[in-house]
């Protein structure tokens, strides 16, 4: 398949539905809202979005139905891009090319920018106009879901334990545990929300959840390893900074060439978890060998 195309188009129709699900930059208070808008607007390729409208779709699902889910997941993973970046975190100056939320409207801002944007995702996900043809049941185990991925058992946890292991040698099964929480417990959510939102059986969401594990700990195991060898102008944000920090990663704690390994083998786990699935599942088989040989 195009996955280029089909990247292009759904990243469209995101952006499109993100722009009307957020309050305009003139909006009271105006500040606030353009940081919020400056951050959600900054470049991203939509990756966690697509992969629930992905995923929606490998279960016969219909796009529609999984938008405003997918927009108030690429809120909440703003959110956190935002905070990870103040200097009280990463400390980061560039973010996708851009200088960081903090550099532009100063870190009492952007704190708030990255507040508003999680209050908003589940603003968007409660509001009855986004629920149309969701049954209550459907829509509950979406909003357990998303806060679970969210919260201190999902990406937050996951983002204290990172700092903790800053400087620190650690173990594999702790970074491990970064990885499936900081990066990869939002991915997982992608997929099982976009299965129960597609209306896959029991079976279906089991598989993507798999899917969702595999690909999720993929995605950051390449990150690690784009921090090592990436192009900082393809990039948009500071290479190197992983390891001027001390940070865990995985070619800092099992070499460069072991890391990639690994990387490979978990791009083939995930694809093998769809092999029930039929060419409706082609986006998420190119999605995964796109999260390991990215280069940006």
């Amino acid at each position: 398949m195009d996955l280029k195309a089909y990247l292009k188009t759904h990243q469209e129709r995101v952006d499109g539905a993100l722009s009307r699900y957020l309050p305009g930059e003139e909006t009271l208070p105006a500040q606030l809202h353009k940081a919020m808008r400056y951050s959600v607007f900054a470049g991203g390729k939509r990756v966690r979005p697509i992969l629930m409208i992905a995923a929606c779709e490998a279960v016969g699902g219909v796009i529609e139905t999984v938008l405003p889910a997918a927009c108030a997941m690429e809120m909440i993973h703003t959110y956190s891009l935002i905070h990870d970046d103040l200097p009280a975190m990463d400390d980061d100056d560039f973010r996708r090319g851009r200088p960081t939320n903090h550099k532009v409207f100063g870190e009492a801002t952007a704190i708030l920018a990255g507040d508003a944007l999680l209050t908003e995702a589940f603003n968007l996900l409660s509001a009855s106009e986004s629920a149309e043809n969701i049954s209550a049941e459907t829509r509950l185990q979406v909003l357990n879901i998303m806060a679970r991925c969210a919260g201190s058992m999902g990406m937050v946890g996951g983002q204290v334990v990172d700092m903790e292991a800053e400087g620190h040698d650690i173990d594999l099964p702790t970074l491990q545990y970064i990885h499936t929480h900081k990066t990869g417990a939002l991915i997982l959510a992608c997929l099982q929300c976009g299965a129960l939102l597609g209306g896959g059986n029991k079976d279906q969401f089991d598989a993507l959840s798999r899917y969702g594990e595999t690909a999720g700990l993929a995605f950051q195991v390449a990150d690690d390893i784009l921090d090592v060898i990436g192009d900082q102008e393809v990039l948009g944000k500071d290479v190197g900074s992983d390891q001027a920090r001390g940070k865990a990663t995985y070619p800092a704690l099992m070499g460069l060439e072991e890391a990639q390994r690994r990387a490979q083998e978990l791009k083939d786990l995930a694809i093998e978890a769809l092999g029930s699935f039929d060419h409706r599942a082609e986006p998420l088989r190119a999605i995964a060998r796109y999260i390991v040989d990215r280069s940006s």
